[in-house]
Formats: structure tokens, C-alpha cells, sequence
């Protein structure tokens, strides 16, 4: 299906420094390339906005599917935003003010006519760990405070919990602890920052031992397969920068029911493409900034996820 003179920009992290073996983004640029885009190439500073008007100053670019030279960098591209038919924001957190500048961009972009992916005024709303909150029915016992005192009568009640910050990704800063632990202080006064900082408790999940599952959702349906990210000897994490080893597993009749109550919601508010982390029968994160996890699940099952993405944006743009 040939898309000649469709153009996709991508806003991402420096490109020279992923790992193609693994990267999500990368499966998506050479889905789109396959089916005949042209892609620019944007970072976060190659973002401006002039008397109202979103402009980038990027490169084209084409991408291959190789561990050694995964891409290529061509002229320089300087113009409107809206110029672009779809604009994908796939920059890695930390979640900060200049994330949320750059959705300002885009969002001026989308409402000049770009289709920008994921929608920014959601990228906003959707904090991955807060909007659980949205979802109390799904998840495991939670609370969301700055109070030690609050975090500690939680932690006695439920014996064993994980505190998460909630700007955080890749497992950084999570703590596992339990009831009577004599680091409880310490950690709580170190997440809140004495009281000053939102943190996260979630009741502890012993499946944790047999994975943290990402359950990936294009335009709300769930692909058939998760990835179980199983923590490695001696942790608690299952993220796999920490060394978590990915194992692909079909959906459980759970795992359907999940999406479906989450979903809905997320197609509503423009979410495209999202990840889901669950844990045993729980939801525990809702991850739209920049979810991984495509290059493992196509290798495994021999699916393209990334191409069912650009099938279902296609479907969209000719709306």
C-alpha cells in the first residue's frame, strides 16, 4: 500500500544511541518506510513555534534494519509542522516541563492538521502511574500521597507494598517493602522528598515472580501477545534495562478483560498506541509516552505490530 508523498515525522531521542535490536520506534520507522513514507527526523530543541506557528528544523532520514547502520541522515528539512500528515512524539521520558513544552508544539501541529501520535493534550492527562487511579477496579490497593504517615498506616495494613515515584521509568527508584522494614523512614522521607512529592503505593504483587506483563493496545484492541518481563536473580523489577528477560505469552481471558475496561477510554482520548503493565491480575502502570516492546513480540510470534500501527493510522488519515 504505497503512500508516496506522505510525510511522517518523528520526534525521538538521538537516534545514534539506540539499541536497534530492541527499539520500538525504530519498528515503526521502517513499517512506515515499507509502506512508502518519507520520515524526518526531529529532537526535542529542532522545535520551535513563531507568532503561533509550530516549525522544525530536521533531517530526512531513512532507516534499514541492521544491527551495525540502522539509519541514515539526509538534507537538512526546515518548514511548518503541519506540512507533516503524521508526527509521531516517541521521546523518552524523564516526564518534565520540557516534554510538556514540546507537547505545546504539537499540539499547535495536530490542531493545523497533523495527525500526531500519541494525541498531546493525552500525553499530558495519561501520567502513567496516576491515571490507574482512573481504573480502581483493575488495579491492586493503591494510594497516591505525599504524607509519610498516610504511606506508613498503608503499609501496615497491607503488610507489603512497592512505592514508585511518579515521574519515573525504567524501574528507577522503586522500592519493595514491608511491614516493620527498618528502612521504611528513609525511603518514604527520600520518595516524598519530606512531604514536598506525590509517591505511589501499590499493594505488592507476588506474581511478580512470573513476570510484569506489557499488553500492547493499537487504538484501544489488544495485540493477541504480551511480553512477561521476568526479573532477574535478586530483584523485584521487571523492567528490562534492570535485566528482566522477555518472554512472550498469549493474552489470559483476564488480561482481555483489562484492556477492554481500559481501552475504550484511551481510544477516546486519541491514544493510538499504548502499553499496559499487568501483574497477575492487576493493572499496575498505563504507558502512552513512548511504550516498548514491539521488536521482542514480532520476533517471537512472527507478527509486525508496528505495520498493524500504521494500518490502523492509514484507516485514519483517509477518514
Amino acid at each position: 500500500m504505497g503512500q508516496a508523498g506522505r510525510l511522517l515525522g518523528v520526534v525521538m531521542d538521538p537516534i545514534e544511541s539506540i539499541q536497534p535490536k530492541k527499539d520500538s520506534t525504530l519498528a515503526m520507522l521502517l513499517a512506515a518506510q515499507r509502506r512508502g513514507w518519507s520520515l524526518i527526523y526531529f529532537r526535542q530543541q529542532d522545535l520551535a513555534i513563531r507568532d503561533g506557528a509550530p516549525l522544525g528544523q530536521g533531517s530526512t532520514l531513512t532507516v534499514q534494519d541492521s544491527p551495525d547502520s540502522w539509519f541514515k541522515l539526509g538534507e537538512a528539512w526546515e518548514g511548518a509542522l503541519e506540512e507533516l500528515n503524521v508526527i509521531l512524539m516517541r521521546k523518552d521520558p524523564p516526564f518534565d516541563m520540557e516534554y510538556v513544552y514540546t507537547t505545546y508544539i504539537l499540539e499547535l501541529a495536530e490542531l493545523r492538521g497533523s495527525l500526531v501520535i500519541n494525541k498531546p493534550s493525552s500525553l499530558r492527562d495519561i501520567n502513567e502511574k496516576a491515571y490507574t487511579a482512573w481504573f480502581p477496579h483493575c488495579t491492586p490497593p493503591s494510594l497516591i500521597s505525599r504524607s509519610r504517615n498516610d504511606l506508613k498506616a498503608f503499609l501496615e495494613e497491607q503488610k507489603k507494598i512497592v512505592l514508585k515515584p511518579l515521574d519515573g521509568m525504567g524501574g528507577r527508584s522503586v522500592f519493595v517493602v514491608a511491614h516493620m522494614d527498618p528502612n521504611t523512614n528513609v525511603i518514604l522521607e527520600t520518595l516524598t522528598e519530606y512531604g514536598k512529592q506525590f509517591t505511589l503505593a501499590q499493594r505488592y504483587i507476588p506474581e511478580i515472580a512470573e513476570g510484569d506483563k506489557r499488553i500492547l493496545l493499537v487504538d484501544g484492541q489488544p495485540i493477541d501477545y504480551a511480553l512477561a518481563r521476568i526479573p532477574a536473580p535478586g530483584e523485584t523489577r521487571g523492567n528490562l534495562v534492570m535485566g528482566a528477560k522477555g518472554e512472550g505469552r498469549a493474552l489470559s481471558k483476564r488480561d482481555r478483560w483489562l484492556c477492554g475496561e481500559v481501552g475504550p477510554m484511551l481510544k477516546s482520548k486519541g491514544v493510538l498506541f499504548a502499553g499496559l503493565d499487568v501483574i497477575g491480575d492487576y493493572l499496575t502502570e498505563i504507558n502512552i509516552t513512548s511504550p516498548t516492546g514491539i521488536r521482542e513480540l514480532d520476533r517471537q510470534y512472527n507478527i509486525d505490530v508496528a505495520d498493524m500501527l500504521f494500518g490502523t493510522i492509514e484507516s485514519k488519515l483517509s477518514d
